[in-house]
């Protein structure tokens, strides 16, 4: 397993991947291996773990996909023109290799839990969902040589939040429309809104500029609703089921609460070692994701130029 980036993401993918990693690539941190990927023998690593700014990734993929090579690539995974992802998918069935999108979420414990609520009618028709993923980044954003530019918080936290409604829901029968984005302290924005009417009326909330960090899911539905306090990092973290009593009243409620290390990383690096084996991949995802980025990105602009 090659290791490309040796920022924070690097960092703990080369930690979790452990004995499994035979090398680092990263242009100017001295404690890489290998300045490019070009420098490392084929021969030696058969996946890489992709942890590079964005402008880079859709080029050293190519590169790794055509000599066939499995990818985990940080999200987003975002076109740099028309056509770069689904040359990308067309790539990775050629050479049946894996190209996957890490989207570690979907590997906490309640975000499994609210799956298997949603999927297995414990809640009914779902009407409405909303979720707010903060932290307190803005400064550091602020001072990176790359992250205050673009759309700044919408693909970085909002992408997660895309990939958890495509968990849950599946594809939403709508597209997403800009609330509301605002730079307050940044060059880009630093917190932004966004939502979608139909069926089911979905809401997302991102911000930098949450000190305390902090991410909740509430989901309300014909036969109850299903919340989550927190993610497993900044913990404890909650998950809550609540049964609506008709006509009206205090309803039932059931709550987990878990208190312990991140599981996701590991996770989610054993799934992608399973994928692996078949050449599956996710890039359908990143696909319908950089639809909705696109067009959310351009109504940013407009909103906070």
């Amino acid at each position: 397993m090659l290791v490309l980036g040796l920022g924070v993401q690097g960092h703990k993918r080369r930690d979790v991947a452990g004995p499994d990693c035979v090398g680092v690539v990263d242009p100017v941190n001295p404690d890489a291996d290998y300045r490019s990927v070009q420098d490392v023998p084929l021969a030696a690593f058969d996946a890489a773990l992709v942890c590079t700014p964005d402008g880079a990734k859709i080029e050293i993929l190519t590169y790794l996909l055509s000599n066939g090579k499995h990818v985990l690539v940080e999200k987003p995974l975002l076109a740099g023109k028309a056509g770069d992802l689904e040359a990308l998918q067309a790539l990775s069935k050629a050479k049946n290799v894996t190209c996957y999108t890490a989207y570690n979420h979907r590997f906490e414990p309640h975000f499994v839990r609210m799956k298997q609520a949603i999927e297995d009618g414990m809640l009914g028709q779902v009407y409405r969902a909303r979720m707010f993923y903060g932290n307190g980044t803005a400064r550091l954003v602020r001072n990176s040589v790359w992250r205050d530019e673009g759309a700044g918080v919408l693909p970085d936290l909002g992408s997660h939040l895309l990939d958890t409604f495509l968990f849950w829901f599946g594809l939403p029968d709508t597209g997403f429309k800009m609330i509301s984005a605002n730079a307050f302290e940044n060059k880009a924005p630093d917190h932004c809104v966004f939502g979608a009417v139909g069926k089911i009326s979905l809401e997302a909330e991102m911000t930098l500029l949450s000190w305390r960090n902090h991410f909740t899911a509430d989901i309300f539905a014909e036969k109850g609703s299903a919340h989550i306090r927190s993610l497993c990092k900044w913990g404890p973290s909650s998950f809550t089921l609540r049964d609506r009593k008709l006509p009206s009243g205090r309803p039932d409620e059931d709550t987990v609460t878990i208190t312990q290390p991140d599981p996701t990383w590991h996770a989610e690096y054993a799934h992608f070692k399973e994928l692996c084996k078949t050449g599956a991949g996710n890039i359908s995802n990143d696909i319908w994701i950089e639809q909705e980025l696109a067009r959310l990105t351009h109504e940013t602009k407009a909103m906070c130029p």
